[in-house]
């Protein structure tokens, strides 16, 4: 017997939603990620298995919602800092790979489970979910596709979307995670002015 609760459209049915959606949709999904990151418990919960049909938003309040959780690794960062492992203080940053599937991610879990600091949520949202780079169901584009010509001609936005992907510095992806999420709010307060 399997008991399955409705908590929502899942993430993919508004990959078409309008833009101010979308972006309201992509804040909360860079809040998840710093909130499952950085938390008051020092526990970190890294998702593994990152894609539109693993996350659901609510009919009534629009919050986005983790609905498949069972492929998370869990990190006490008291520990680690208690046990001192190799390198558990030197941050960081998951590699890129290119792959042929949709939601494809790499890492590993050795050293998800013994540093400190680590950037695989914000890796795993932005390139499966939100970036240029994310495939899902013979699409790509990820969930912020076409923006408005503005943002287009400004650039900010690709050139944090593409730096929380592939950074090119080093660390980028934390600053590009940090910075993405300034941004986003700001668009999404500037929705709300509009309306």
């Amino acid at each position: 017997m399997v008991a399955v609760n409705y908590v929502g459209e899942e993430l993919w049915s508004f990959y078409n939603a309008p833009w101010e959606k979308r972006v309201d949709l992509a804040k909360q999904l860079m809040d998840i990620a710093e909130q499952l990151t950085n938390n008051d418990f020092d526990f970190a919960l890294y998702l593994l298995d990152v894609s539109f049909d693993n996350f659901a938003v609510g009919p009534r309040d629009g919050k986005v919602i983790v609905v498949d959780a069972e492929n998370i690794i869990v990190a006490d960062k008291r520990l680690i800092k208690q046990s001192k492992p190799e390198n558990y203080d030197v941050w960081y940053e998951s590699r890129y790979e290119e792959c042929d599937k949709e939601a494809c991610l790499s890492f590993s879990k050795d050293i998800l489970c013994s540093r400190v600091t680590v950037d695989h949520n914000y890796y795993a949202i932005c390139q499966n979910l939100l970036s240029r780079f994310a495939t899902w169901r013979g699409t790509t584009g990820g969930l912020l596709h076409d923006p408005p010509a503005d943002l287009v001609k400004d650039g900010h936005l690709t050139a944090l979307l593409d730096e929380c992907t592939r950074p090119q510095k080093q660390y980028g992806r934390f600053q590009a995670a940090k910075e993405l999420r300034e941004y986003l709010t700001e668009l999404t307060q500037l929705s709300n002015v509009n309306r």
